[in-house]
């Protein structure tokens, strides 16, 4: 199992945004391509992909969104935002709920859900253009790759991730997040992960 944490400064943390203006609602629309990224390949969709969305933006943050696909979760491409809609709407205070199969939304912080992966195990990269080249990079099969919209992560929380995490680079050139997670799909493809 792959995984991914996007994290997003500014996107909504409530359901009440208008999907034909996904930029005003905090850049939601980078938040659905990355989504798209992840999970969906030509007449098919990825059920090896577990990504984690965290939105710092207003009214209430910090929301955690997890999803992973499954054969359970009907999931169309064309109606990403009305799903990221829906699974804000149904946040319960104090627990983490399960929306629609493999959908959970809760209220968790950046640093939170990191360092719960960690707990878990997991290995964890940051996606940055100072790290180590991703193809001359050991990846284990349960890694984690964090990766941030276009204004980056919380100063203090990436320098306490920069202790434990591993850097890597995709390149000489600055890549759009969902581009990233293609990168990174397609390079643990290759692999055979």
């Amino acid at each position: 199992m792959r995984e991914f944490v996007y994290f997003s400064g500014s996107a909504r943390t409530s359901g009440n945004f208008q999907l034909d203006n996904l930029m005003k609602a905090g850049r939601m629309d980078i938040a659905i391509n990355v989504i798209i990224a992840a999970f969906f390949l030509s007449h098919s969709s990825r059920e090896d992909v577990k990504l984690h969305l965290i939105f710092y933006g207003m009214p209430d943050p910090p929301k955690h969104i997890e999803i992973q696909v499954s054969k359970e979760l009907e999931i169309s491409k064309k109606d990403i935002g009305n799903l990221i809609k829906k699974i804000l709407y149904k946040y319960k205070e104090g627990k983490k709920t399960e929306v629609f199969p493999g959908c959970f939304v809760e209220k968790k912080s950046f640093i939170s859900v990191v360092n719960e992966l960690e707990k878990q195990g997991k290995t964890i990269f940051i996606l940055d253009k100072k790290g180590n080249r991703l193809r001359e990079t050991e990846i284990p099969e349960n890694s984690v790759f964090i990766l941030g919209d276009q204004d980056g992560f919380p100063l203090k929380e990436i320098k306490r991730l920069k202790q434990t995490a591993e850097l890597i680079s995709l390149g000489p050139k600055t890549y759009f997040a969902s581009q990233s997670v293609v990168i990174v799909n397609n390079e643990l493809d290759m692999r055979g992960f």
